[in-house]
């Protein structure tokens, strides 16, 4: 063989190296979801901002798409006001003062009330036509999760979203996680798919997170034990986290289906003794399965957010706690999914 024959395969086989060696590289393809039907967390907008900026700088992975709330207003019916009680016979005369002057209040509010409901019924028809064109964006929107426009995602994430999401193929969803695709979820990702007195309640979303949101108390710092140090999510996090949030009560949940990554051994308002799961994964299949209960504020998703409770370092924390979870859930990084740890 010539030299230039052999000088010719070198460059080809190098060339082919580089090109297997790109595509090994090439960053998981993740699509953010943000939707809500219940309670909307002021945090979202905060949440997608801080997931493309961790995939964008670690490299991991890259947000290819959202599935986002519909950029449509819908004219609500307005709230009427709430009449003060009536005085007690022995009312004192300070109480008397403050009662007439809490019935003034009232007797404006109920002018203004009996005015907003006016134009509301009169608007009916600007109603129902904004309302069609809200769901008709939310079926659009809620699309990409597809079967079909699933198989070009590594992973899905639920970034605080809630109510009783009208997917368009739950059972597709869950069956797509089982084979082999990855589900990440921030805090009331569990306050999502489990109303059970409305329509599109799903037990097998459920079944397939390992457990569901119950309540919660005021905001408040809590030490939360770490469970495994030797985790993606959780090896930077040392004996415990402390965090300032709002901490979920989860119910649904047996600590014998999942691999616990942080707990609570005693309730975050009353501190009586209990155990509180506060994030976990698990297998799923051929897929994973990460949930982190935390991420209700801005200053636990975002270290440079001014007004804050937490200090920087713990949102810092909080990034690595979820980029972890992420590199977990799509292969990127080992760690332990044991059941019952």
């Amino acid at each position: 063989m010539n030299t230039a024959i052999r000088f010719q395969r070198i460059i080809v086989s190098l060339a082919a190296a580089l090109i297997f060696a790109g595509c090994a590289a090439s960053p998981k393809k993740v699509l953010v979801v943000s939707v809500t039907t219940g309670f909307r967390h002021s945090s979202i907008g905060v949440a997608e901002k801080t997931l493309a900026r961790l995939g964008q700088e670690s490299g991991a992975f890259t947000v290819v798409d959202y599935a986002r709330q519909p950029d449509v207003r819908v004219p609500q019916k307005p709230n009427a006001p709430q009449k003060p009680k009536e005085l007690a016979a022995d009312a004192s005369d300070t109480a008397k003062a403050k009662h007439k002057e809490d019935m003034a209040k009232f007797e404006t509010a109920q002018k203004k009330y009996e005015s907003d409901l006016e134009k509301w019924n009169a608007s009916q028809n600007e109603v129902k036509a904004a309302q069609s064109n809200y769901d008709k964006s939310l079926k659009e929107s809620l699309g990409k999760l597809s079967p079909e426009n699933l198989k070009n995602f590594d992973a899905v994430i639920f970034a605080n979203t809630t109510g009783n999401l009208p997917l368009p193929d739950k059972q597709g969803f869950i069956d797509w996680i089982k084979n082999g695709g990855a589900f990440i979820a921030m805090h009331s990702g569990s306050d999502t798919l489990h109303f059970r007195d409305q329509p599109g309640f799903f037990q097998p979303y459920i079944d397939m997170l390992g457990g569901e949101f119950e309540t919660h108390g005021a905001q408040v710092s809590v030490d939360a034990i770490n469970k495994d140090k030797t985790h993606p999510a959780t090896k930077h996090l040392g004996n415990t986290f402390t965090v300032f949030d709002e901490i979920y009560i989860i119910k649904s949940y047996d600590p014998k289906s999942v691999h616990e990554l942080l707990v609570l051994d005693k309730h975050p308002n009353s501190k009586q003794p209990g155990h509180y799961p506060v994030a976990w994964c698990k297998r799923l299949g051929k897929g994973k399965v990460f949930y982190t209960s935390l991420g209700h504020r801005e200053d636990v998703w975002d270290p440079e957010w001014k007004e804050r409770k937490n200090a920087k370092d713990v949102a810092e924390a909080y990034n690595k706690h979820i980029l972890g979870g992420i590199k977990w859930a799509l292969g990127l990084e080992k760690g332990d999914a044991t059941p019952g740890n």
